[in-house]
């Protein structure tokens, strides 16, 4: 008999869990009509910027809008440059390309997967040079370079001290993608303490697609801010520029969020803590698992400065598509997060990157995998997880006899 298929994301389990309360929010939608707006929106705001302990919280339709509004809200205009990394999903790019802006790449740190801010550095003192008007500009594509976007991957904060000193010294504004670090944690040496994910930048963009630590029934997402002039101009974009109804100060966009998603992110975010806590425990359980491998299995490194949430708990391996194939014929389920880097996708070949610019994501890109991991994820099912890989890297795996030579020789 088979054993049960271990999924490598279980959405059905939380909602099952939260159901009354869940409903009771689109029972009170119903009675009230107070679908756009309202009430419900004005509470997750305040408890969503709470959370992130900043001043002000601003819901809108999508993570990819909460970059794009923030972007533009903190000062980037059409034309500059945006700093980021190529190891990320396509909306980081996407927002700073449709709010005018021109995309420019750094490479990441090998041990956290996060932008290095030594190549940040190296970026801005070797690739950019200062205009007779004082402005920093991009040798590259002669453009202005005004900001830098620090992406949380994988539910981890990048190093966030250097970034900031770097954005202080050639006068950059700084948005923290923070799509996948919802309660993420950054010890700063500078202040000596601890900060929250979405509270160091000048605004920070949060997703809460339904597969994220804290995600919606739908598609949903928030901008967070210490400047009242950024969540206010963020407001204004979401609502077509609106200052008031029809009085359009700005033209803007159709980027409300639905208050029964923010009712449903009230309901969840009450329990955001625990469910982090018991990402954190997985992993811990993962990486004992795993220290049996002797280095084949590279497991998450987390650094002394960084409390992460595990969004996503990303190994290396070699014959990553092998063993993803192997998994998934034991029933577990597996995921690459991110395949092909961004600057060699088809949709950038205008910006002229090419193979070899930025080798860690590149090398990256060829040996993650994302194993199962969930808050509701048992250490009886970590454990069989752990057992087929260790099998496969081992050549243990039937069908892999031919891996042992191969393995043994690294």
């Amino acid at each position: 008999m088979n054993a049960p298929s271990i999924p490598f994301l279980d959405l059905a389990s939380p909602h099952r869990e939260l159901e009354n309360e869940l409903t009771a929010v689109f029972q009170e939608a119903l009675r009230t009509a107070g679908f756009i707006g309202g009430p419900m929106v004005e509470n997750f705001e305040k408890e969503f910027a709470t959370f992130c302990h900043t001043a002000r919280a601003v819901a809108v339709s999508s993570g990819t809008d909460a970059l794009r509004f923030a972007l533009i809200a903190a000062g980037v205009k059409p034309g500059d440059v945006v700093v980021t990394v190529p190891n990320t999903f396509i909306a980081t790019t996407e927002a700073i390309s449709q709010a005018g802006a021109f995309p420019e790449f750094v490479d990441i740190d090998e041990r956290t997967y996060n932008m290095d801010p030594e190549k940040l550095r190296t970026y801005l003192e070797t690739q950019c040079t200062v205009s007779d008007s004082a402005q920093l500009v991009s040798r590259r594509s002669g453009r202005r370079v005004t900001a830098v976007i620090p992406v949380h991957l994988y539910g981890q904060m990048a190093d966030m001290d250097p970034i900031l000193e770097l954005a202080e010294r050639y006068q950059l504004i700084v948005i923290e993608d923070a799509c996948q670090a919802h309660g993420a944690e950054y010890f700063s040496r500078k202040h000596e303490r601890w900060f929250k994910a979405g509270s160091m930048g000048r605004a920070a963009a949060f997703s809460f697609y339904p597969g994220k630590n804290l995600g919606a029934c739908g598609e949903a997402g928030a901008i967070t801010t210490n400047h009242a002039e950024i969540a206010d101009a963020a407001k204004m974009l979401r609502d077509h520029g609106q200052a008031k109804k029809y009085h359009h100060d700005i033209e803007g966009y159709n980027g409300r969020l639905d208050a029964i998603q923010t009712g449903i992110l009230s309901v969840k975010l009450k329990h955001l803590t625990r469910w982090n806590a018991g990402r954190r425990e997985r992993a811990d359980e993962y990486k004992r698992l795993f220290a049996a491998s002797e280095g084949v299995i590279q497991a998450p490194i987390e650094p002394s400065w960084s409390r992460a949430v595990y969004h996503l708990y990303v190994v290396r391996a070699a014959k990553r598509d092998e063993l993803m194939a192997y998994l998934k014929t034991a029933g577990i389920g597996t995921g690459i997060h991110y395949p092909i880097p961004l600057h060699l996708q088809r949709a950038y070949r205008s910006l002229g990157y090419a193979e070899g610019d930025f080798p860690v994501t590149e090398k990256l890109a060829t040996e993650i995998v994302s194993l199962p991991m969930f808050p509701q994820l048992t250490s009886q099912q970590q454990a069989r997880v752990a057992e087929e890989l260790l099998n496969f890297v081992s050549g243990r795996a039937t069908g892999h006899e031919e891996l042992v030579g191969a393995e043994s020789s690294r």
